[in-house]
């Protein structure tokens, strides 16, 4: 079914049902924009891959994911090659999805994206025939800004890269509109939220899709706080033998989407994961656990991990290092550093409620 036939189904049967499924209804409509209507032509982000795009018809072709088997941690890049440098041979692509919405607008943002970009630069390493792909979801004022922000922000990158726009949604009086899809070649894509500083090689965050179970689709961090035993409070007070909201290593506290590896391929094929995005199911699940989320496509994920955990490898906490410590303030501090530890090295600080991420 095509993403905007999908959408409008979902879109048309939201009125029958309550607020809170409301939300939950549209955090499928976004995974189901995000993961279902891949197959048509890419188009750049930006005009310095120009001559990219004219050649796109052959370039397309040679689009196989990249085999990130090798390990490199320790070791160094031996080119470097800017986005609009000629790439010879057959290079192999690893993608990254990034929000960048109302960037132009917001000071706070800008900073968060400098952050982000110069943390991948300064500790990404690639092998020489790899090439970094950068997609963002962006509005037209952003989408300027950043044409003229990343080329100063990867200038010292030590790894190939190119940046294009990949899936470009904009949110216009309530519709989506799908300006460009995504190569239906493409298998996997890490999404990153924007207040995100990396302290290690993004490269390595790739190789997490190599220990994904045969039925994982998603691969995502816990909630490092209480927030989903607070909003399943209902269904923990009927079910007072229930894991759902309690704190690792054995509860169940809901996941985090500040950092996620979507493994496309999988999705595409897994007839659970796809029965999971119908409405009706969603409103079930809603009404099972009285979900009234706010988080959106986490929220969503949250929900069907509580009864599908064979969907998601749950990434180490060092991969999403929430720093946000709100709920310790408002009502949780008795339990709240039991969801907050994060024993094990930190690869990505995520500064997730305008946290300040440490410089070091």
């Amino acid at each position: 079914m095509g993403v905007l036939r999908v959408l409008a189904v979902t879109m048309g049967r939201i009125s029958t049902f309550r607020s809170y499924q409301i939300m939950l209804l549209f955090a499928a409509a976004l995974a189901v924009v995000a993961f279902y209507y891949f197959g048509s032509e890419k188009q750049n982000f930006s005009s310095t891959t120009k001559r990219i795009k004219e050649t796109q018809a052959s370039h397309n072709s040679n689009r196989d994911d990249a085999d990130l088997s090798t390990d490199i941690r320790s070791g160094s890049p031996e080119s470097r090659t800017g986005a609009g440098d000629e790439l010879e041979g057959k290079p192999s692509r690893v993608h990254a999805l990034m929000m960048f919405t109302k960037v132009d607008k917001s000071l706070s943002l800008q900073q968060k994206f400098q952050v982000a970009m110069r943390s991948v630069a300064k500790h990404g390493r690639f092998l020489e025939d790899e090439v970094l792909v950068l997609h963002y979801v962006s509005d037209a004022g952003s989408r300027e800004l950043g044409e003229k922000m990343l080329p100063e922000l990867l200038l010292d990158a030590t790894f190939r890269y190119e940046t294009e726009g990949g899936i470009l949604i904009l949110w216009q009086k309530g519709h989506f509109n799908v300006l460009a899809d995504m190569p239906s070649e493409l298998k996997r894509i890490v999404q990153l939220d924007l207040d995100l500083k990396f302290r290690s090689n993004i490269r390595d965050l790739f190789q997490e899709f190599n220990q994904f179970p045969t039925e994982a689709v998603i691969g995502i961090a816990r909630e490092m706080q209480p927030v989903y035993r607070h909003t399943f409070w209902q269904y923990r007070k009927e079910n007072p033998k229930s894991r759902v909201g309690d704190p690792p290593p054995d509860g169940l506290p809901g996941f985090n989407s500040g950092v996620m590896l979507l493994n496309l391929d999988s999705m595409r094929r897994s007839t659970l994961y796809n029965q999971l995005l119908e409405p009706e199911r969603v409103a079930r699940l809603a009404e099972k656990y009285h979900f009234r989320g706010h988080l959106g496509d986490q929220d969503f994920f949250t929900m069907i991990g509580m009864e599908h955990r064979e969907l998601f490898y749950p990434l180490s906490c060092g991969w999403n290092r929430q720093l946000c410590t709100w709920w310790r303030e408002h009502g949780y501090g008795d339990v709240f550093q039991l969801y907050y530890r994060c024993d094990g090295p930190v690869h990505i600080y995520h500064g997730n409620c305008n946290t300040a991420i440490p410089d070091y």
